[in-house]
């Protein structure tokens, strides 16, 4: 446990010596006549007020010099190469490869499945936890799906909502899934279709939450007894301590995408060394901050044979001028958006199959630039000669992964993994 001093000096000592070189903003400002309260916290832009003209200057236009529409690029291997290159450099984090030393902490049977608790090693700095779900009548080896964890600005537990059962659940948590997810733990929904799945918590999420020595106990055991305004007023302090977390990362000389995305890609390592899994034969899915890094997996992992993502995709320009509170620090990787926008890096999965949702009544992206995003990702399919192997879906919805799209999700999978 830590206080927040040494908290702050722990997590800068320790990215700085693995390193060799949001989700959901806080809630609105209250609405006050009081000049003295009003701050740009609250507004999601263009109301940068005197900033406005200057920013919009600062940011990229339309025509990125290394998307693989530009015409300078008429080969897909040579364009992946030097785009995935730009990306892991502006990730600012290249962690040394390490033995993940994987332990199995726990293993119970669930009738048609098993289920184990992992700790394995991603770095040489962090040892991550893991569930990983494992299907005893399909054919071995098996594919195998990483699910990646939500946002939601709910921080207390993470993989919980992709793979835990409905009565093992804080009540919270499971508000969180009924509005998400169509009240689906969907990890378990894909092991009785076949599939391993392994889901870790990202960081600074469930176990690998922030705890600090003057916190109560419940926060610190996440005890199932705590009331639901308990675990609100934790996930309300972790909300507006990203701030804090991320200066610290920027400082260390990191990001903090940059921790998630190779996370995700060792997570992947680890995986490919378990008896049950087809290495071949590997998929990945996320809601939300799990549809960024699912989008990220993708474009940075070859292994990856197809993928979903979820309630993220955008095009930045749009968000800097229309809806910049979408924006969270675990989402920005600095210096990117000249070289390619969202939808650029996307593409760098291509020719992997790739399936990407959004809801036109999702307030945390501008529509019109969610549109430009997908028709971007489909000229670059396009180009590439694979067109089918992109699918877009834009629906009548809200920020959700819902029961019908789950099922295109799973049917995508059945197609090409």
């Amino acid at each position: 446990m830590n206080t927040r001093r040494n908290f702050i000096a722990t997590v800068a000592g320790a990215i700085a010596a693995s390193s060799t070189t949001g989700g959901f903003a806080a809630e609105p400002a209250s609405k006050t006549k009081d000049a003295a309260n009003v701050s740009l916290s609250g507004r999601n832009g263009p109301e940068l007020g005197s900033l406005d003209a200057v920013v919009q200057k600062l940011k990229a236009g339309r025509d990125l010099p290394m998307s693989f529409l530009h015409r300078n690029h008429p080969d897909l291997t040579a364009w992946k190469a030097m785009g995935r290159a730009k990306m892991l450099d502006l990730l600012h984090y290249a962690p040394a490869k390490c033995d993940p030393q994987a332990e199995v902490i726990s293993r119970r049977d669930y009738g048609d499945y098993i289920r184990e608790e992992v700790r394995f090693n991603t770095t040489p700095v962090f040892r991550v936890p893991a569930t990983v779900l494992i299907p005893k009548r399909a054919k071995r080896p098996a594919p195998a799906v990483v699910a990646l964890h939500s946002h939601g600005g709910y921080y207390m537990w993470g993989r919980e909502r992709e793979v835990e059962t409905s009565d093992a659940i804080h009540p919270s948590l499971k508000v969180i899934r009924d509005r998400g997810y169509s009240g689906k733990a969907y990890g378990i929904e894909l092991v009785r279709r076949g599939y391993v799945v392994i889901a870790i918590d990202m960081f600074y999420w469930g176990e690998r939450r922030v705890v600090l020595d003057d916190d109560p106990a419940e926060w610190k055991e996440r005890r199932m007894d705590m009331s639901s305004e308990r675990v609100k007023e934790f996930n309300n302090r972790s909300n507006r301590d990203e701030e804090i977390v991320a200066k610290i990362l920027y400082c260390a000389g990191v990001s903090w995408v940059g921790i998630m995305a190779w996370d995700d890609i060792r997570t992947v390592d680890y995986l490919v060394t378990r008896p049950e899994v087809d290495p071949s034969r590997i998929a990945c899915v996320g809601q939300s901050i799990g549809g960024l890094r699912s989008t990220y997996l993708a474009a940075l992992d070859d292994r990856i044979k197809a993928a979903v993502v979820s309630s993220w995709m955008c095009s930045f320009p749009n968000q800097l001028a229309r809806h910049i509170r979408g924006i969270g620090f675990t989402k920005i990787i600095p210096g990117m958006y000249h070289h390619m926008d969202h939808p650029d890096i996307a593409s760098l999965a291509m020719p992997t199959p790739l399936m990407v949702i959004n809801g036109a009544q999702d307030r945390l992206f501008e529509l019109a630039g969610v549109h430009a995003a997908h028709e971007k990702i489909a000229q670059c399919y396009a180009k590439a000669g694979v067109p089918d192997h992109f699918k877009s879906i834009i629906e009548d919805a809200p920020h959700q992964f819902s029961a019908a799209r789950q099922a295109d999700a799973w049917a995508w999978f059945e197609k090409w993994v």
